[in-house]
């Protein structure tokens, strides 16, 4: 048998006014999911634990069924695996944003969703100036980078993520020591953030950006610090060979740790405009390799990231008709088990992840479907797998 599972990244949300208090996902035009549901078993998946941050790491952690109390040691370290960037054992890998601020408040997290290219540029003049022989700054996908700190510092250190505070004033977020020990890296986050003001403000590239009516990418932002976790692989607990597709280095990473092939997808960005039919086409030629194949799409997460409902509405369908639609179209149905859901809730109206529980669905050809007709955060309520935790829905999926 094999399986895929399907991430809707951020797809669920809270009932709107201006959508007649329905949901994205119930707006949203999705009959391919729907199809899958009717023929499905549904529930609820708490993903986040209670009195966790709510970061894509944990979520995705959880959905493999590694439990993130004991594995998640920060997205930076995932981020360094997907990038095949070598931790060492005693090295504090964090994620760097590259950030517009204005009137010093978070504009966004994403430097108006900066270029490859440009935020190449920007990472190349920051570890010029700002890097050293114990400081290493690599660069990544669009505003999405890394920062390695080798030997003598610490992840004891509380580090705001950026995309949870939009608007919000940056020195008020700044890192803290959250021991004696974190002192040290907490004074040297705090110094490369205001250092990376003054360098990235009169860069050439934002200011070619500020002319033509873009955001800067003005401020290097610090999160998530973490060492190399030690993890079983999908091959050690299950017997399983497996694949991740994914334009977001943090999944990627994950799926490293878990003994998944990454698979590169050209025109993959994490946005809407990503590309859609090669990751439909990718993960069908995978399922003919691999036993397990995690496909992810980041670009509902940006849309909700951005207040944009009109986006998150359109990435929810092209999620539906461009990739689920694509490959279930493509694939042996009656030996195949799929899997659709979010990692986690991203409401538009706050802009920021939520512990909520996902829908979810899981088609098994080999399991009698329950009541369910349409997929979205009410109706799977209505299904036979009620709430699921910790390694619950890993287990529904890879069962035969």
């Amino acid at each position: 048998m094999k399986h895929i599972i399907f991430i809707g990244d951020g797809m669920a949300d809270y009932p709107l006014k201006e959508l007649d208090g329905k949901t994205p996902l119930q707006v949203a035009k999705t009959p391919n999911i729907d199809a899958l549901a009717s023929k499905a078993r549904c529930g609820l998946f708490r993903t986040i634990p209670e009195d966790f941050n709510t970061g894509s790491a944990v979520a995705n952690l959880s959905v493999l069924g590694y439990d993130p109390k004991v594995h998640f040691h920060g997205r930076g370290v995932l981020e360094a695996a997907a990038m095949g960037i070598k931790i060492g054992p005693n090295d504090v890998a964090l994620r760097v944003n590259t950030l517009c601020i204005a009137g010093n408040k978070i504009k966004n997290h994403s430097g108006g969703h900066i270029s490859n290219k440009e935020g190449a540029e920007l990472i190349k003049e920051i570890s010029k100036r700002l890097g050293t022989d114990k400081v290493k700054f690599y660069p990544g996908v669009s505003y999405r980078h890394l920062l390695v700190l080798k030997d003598e510092f610490s992840e004891d250190v509380e580090c705001e993520p950026p995309h949870d505070h939009p608007g919000e004033e940056f020195k008020k977020l700044l890192p803290k020591p959250m021991s004696e020990k974190g002192k040290k890296t907490a004074e040297l986050l705090n110094k490369l953030i205001s250092d990376s003001k003054e360098i990235l403000g009169s860069h050439p590239v934002n200011i070619k950006r500020k002319e033509q009516g873009k955001d800067v990418a003005n401020m290097l932002w610090p999160w998530s610090p973490g060492k190399k976790p030690s993890m079983k692989t999908f091959q050690e607990l299950y017997k399983i060979k497996g694949a991740v597709i994914s334009a977001v280095d943090l999944v990627k990473g994950l799926g490293i740790y878990a003994g998944f092939d990454a698979i590169k997808v050209e025109g993959a960005t994490g946005l809407f405009d990503t590309n859609f039919e090669d990751k439909a086409d990718a993960a069908v030629k995978a399922l003919e390799k691999y036993d397990f194949v995690y496909v992810h799409l980041e670009a509902p997460d940006e849309a909700s990231h951005e207040g944009n409902l009109k986006l998150k509405i359109k990435t929810i369908e092209d999620f539906d008709k461009r990739l689920v639609g694509r490959v279930v179209s493509k694939i042996d149905m009656g030996e195949t088990v799929i899997a659709v859901l979010p990692d986690h809730p991203t409401p538009i109206e706050s802009r920021i992840h939520v512990r909520d529980p996902v829908p979810f669905l899981v088609y098994n050809p080999n399991v009698e479907g329950d009541s369910v007709k349409e997929f979205d955060e009410k109706s799977v309520k209505n299904g036979s797998l009620g709430l699921v935790r910790f390694d619950g829905f890993i287990q529904l999926v890879i069962e035969e």
